[in-house]
């Protein structure tokens, strides 16, 4: 068991990132209280059936009283309006976080709301599943991936290094970098693979002859890895395409340029073309399980995660 890092802990929002949180906090031991607030009386119900915080409030203002670490885990969209409820009843000396995957219109959505004397350290967890809601989380998620902070200049530093230690209990790797370069890696890491994915399973949806038949039915070649990433929350993913639009245009256009070269190279026959970026691509492949970030089994290794929850 991990010592008590905090006396109190409020997660706002508990979806798949909050309850994720919630699982790690009551396993490592590292707060003596966790307050959950969520504007949904159905989801805050089901948190408290699974008995993921000691404390349950649909009002944000009230969840973080006399709380010495703020996580709010709500869709981007919704940060400026989370924080602007709960900025005058945030403790002298609090840690506000997030943990929304695009950061420039995160803080420039929270920041202008923080008091001059609590710590706002912008994070982003990258990690999770396509599913979503308090009963999608479990113990052990963050282990072995990686946190970024992008702190703004002047952030206290013993606060950086508290935040920083209670993401490496729950077992993340923790990583600092200027906002807008970390929308920008994300683009293409995260956010153009999921709209390609959405995308995709919308055109084999329009394809209306052979959805209900053909496609599902011969889905495990290659199809069905789509329908993972485009299973994910519709909400949070809107939200991810209209905070961080300027990354994502720039990577689809470039996305798209690439895509024209190895249709010209499908088109005339180049095979040394087509080959080269195959094998490209699967030494990229080879790169993120050797990173640890993905396992080297059968199946992307789906049955070895299933184990693992």
């Amino acid at each position: 068991m991990s010592s008590v890092q905090f006396d109190r802990i409020a997660l706002i929002g508990i979806g798949l990132i909050g309850s994720s949180i919630a699982h790690d906090i009551k396993r490592l031991g590292l707060a003596k209280e966790v307050v959950i607030s969520t504007r949904s009386a159905e989801t805050l119900k089901r948190a408290e059936e699974l008995k993921l915080g000691g404390r349950y409030t649909p009002s944000s203002a009230e969840a973080v009283r006399d709380v010495d670490l703020v996580i709010v885990s709500v869709p981007v969209g919704a940060s400026g309006s989370v924080a602007a409820e709960i900025s005058a009843h945030l403790k002298p000396g609090a840690i506000v976080t997030d943990v929304g995957s695009t950061k420039a219109s995160v803080i420039a959505q929270m920041q202008p709301h923080m008091p001059g004397n609590v710590h706002f350290i912008p994070g982003h967890p990258i990690a999770g599943t396509e599913k979503s809601g308090p009963d999608a989380g479990f113990a052990g998620l963050f282990e072995g991936r990686w946190c970024i902070f992008t702190p703004i200049p002047g952030t206290d530093e013993v606060a950086i290094k508290k935040l920083r230690h209670f993401w490496e209990s729950l077992g993340s790797r923790v990583d600092e970098m200027d906002a807008a370069h970390h929308d920008k890696v994300l683009a293409i890491v995260s956010h153009l693979p999921h709209l390609i994915a959405y995308n995709i399973v919308g055109t084999a949806d329009d394809l209306e002859a052979v959805t209900e038949s053909e496609v599902i039915k011969y889905s495990a070649s290659g199809f069905r890895d789509f329908t993972r990433l485009a299973a994910s929350d519709p909400t949070m993913w809107r939200d991810v395409c209209l905070h961080n639009r300027d990354a994502i245009l720039e990577m689809l256009a470039r996305f798209s340029e690439d895509l024209a070269y190895l249709q010209r190279a499908i088109r005339w026959g180049e095979g040394d073309k087509i080959f080269d970026l195959f094998t490209r691509t699967r030494a990229i492949r080879r790169s993120i399980v050797e990173a640890g970030q993905d396992v080297d089994a059968p199946d992307f290794g789906r049955h070895a995660l299933d184990v693992k929850k």
